[in-house]
């Protein structure tokens, strides 16, 4: 897009345009698209069932994959939404899948199975990176988070082997204490306390008050809860069986970090994808950084959107986060003509080729449009 092109956009009919989608959208919202949300869920929790009634049997990938797959469905179709309000006004939804009831107390484990824990989640997530979108505040911002790799003297063919390793470790090593610091930050400004100095080691030793947080509230329980309890349910069955769980249940964290690193990195980078030096100061302006900073792939059928989580209409996701799983579905052609109105470009392609194109800027071989340099 080029700079006349962004200038041009009418701000105040794009947003006018967008309202009216909202408003039709939420007029349609009703407790069948709870109904789809459960759906979607079911199939998640049948994917761990038959994932982990055959995990016992010996290590292999097809039981690996299927829990994988219940825990991306868990995490991406079940307590994203959920974390974002999208069903709080609802008539007749239980509490437990609102955002006042979800994962709370001991329900963290029926709820929220992950590394991180869920109030960090919604700060780094709901509101950093929503608000602060393709932003150096944005903590998702590939090209500002890789600005360590993109500028090293090591070859590229081993930026990419470091990339390729990266994506099946990197719920652990990145998006764990990554929460868990933007919580911690967000939680001393609110209290009028001086942000506390967090460096990247201190954050993972237990010698320092966030890192004892961090290992207490998120790695050790998650790692007790998938890699000790979950095999030893099996002990009955004998010793191979319990060593078979484990060694599917640490293959499917492997698959889970690929699967969502595939789905969630390109959604925001590319060379072709808009980041930002500034804020936005109008609503069009914020409704047009959504629809310019982020990246759509195949839309169109439960079955389709179910391995992507949702986060295939990433533009209207953007759009309206607080919006249910269904209704996306309904409002992206009617989001994609108001872009064809306005000529702004609506990206939606193959999340390969959309990986590929991140990839290259986690890498410094391309980087990202911004409309202050063009």
């Amino acid at each position: 897009m080029s700079l006349n092109s962004y200038q041009s956009v009418d701000r105040e009919q794009l947003a006018k345009d967008i309202t009216e989608i909202h408003q039709q959208a939420l007029a349609n919202i009703g407790i069948d698209d709870f109904n789809h949300l459960k759906s979607m869920e079911r199939w998640g929790k049948i994917c761990s069932l038959i994932g982990y009634g055959t995990a016992w049997m010996m290590p292999n990938p097809i039981s690996a994959l299927l829990i994988s797959q219940g825990s991306f469905t868990r995490w991406t179709q079940v307590g994203h939404p959920v974390v974002h309000r999208a069903y709080d006004k609802l008539e007749g939804v239980d509490k437990n899948y609102t955002s006042k009831g979800f994962a709370k107390g001991w329900r963290r484990f029926l709820d929220w199975p992950d590394w991180f824990t869920i109030t960090g989640w919604h700060h780094e997530h709901d509101v950093l990176h929503h608000y602060s979108l393709g932003e150096k505040a944005d903590p998702n911002n590939a090209q500002h988070n890789m600005e360590w790799l993109r500028q090293s003297s090591l070859p590229m063919w081993l930026r990419y082997v470091i990339v390729a390793v990266f994506s099946g470790i990197w719920k652990i090593v990145y998006y764990t204490p990554r929460t868990h610091k933007e919580f911690c930050l967000n939680e001393a400004r609110k209290q009028g306390k001086s942000a506390p100095v967090m460096t990247r080691l201190g954050a993972w030793s237990f010698f320092t008050q966030q890192g004892r947080a961090l290992w207490l509230q998120s790695v050790l329980p998650y790692a007790a809860y998938r890699f000790v309890l979950l095999p030893l349910l099996f002990l009955p069955l004998g010793h191979f069986a319990a060593m078979s769980v484990l060694l599917n249940s640490i293959l499917a964290e492997i698959f889970t970090n690929m699967h969502s690193f595939l789905v969630m990195i390109p959604n925001h980078a590319g060379d072709d994808v808009m980041m930002f030096d500034e804020k936005s100061h109008s609503k069009g302006e914020f409704y047009l950084r959504q629809i310019l900073g982020s990246v759509n792939y195949p839309t169109g059928s439960n079955f389709n959107d179910f391995f992507y989580g949702w986060l295939n209409y990433q533009v209207e996701h953007h759009l309206w986060p607080d919006m249910p799983l269904s209704q996306y579905q309904k409002v992206q052609p009617q989001v994609k003509a108001v872009c064809e109105k306005h000529h702004i470009p609506y990206i939606q392609e193959s999340v390969f080729k959309r990986l590929r194109k991140a990839v290259d800027v986690m890498v410094g071989k391309t980087s990202m449009l911004n409309p202050a340099m063009i």
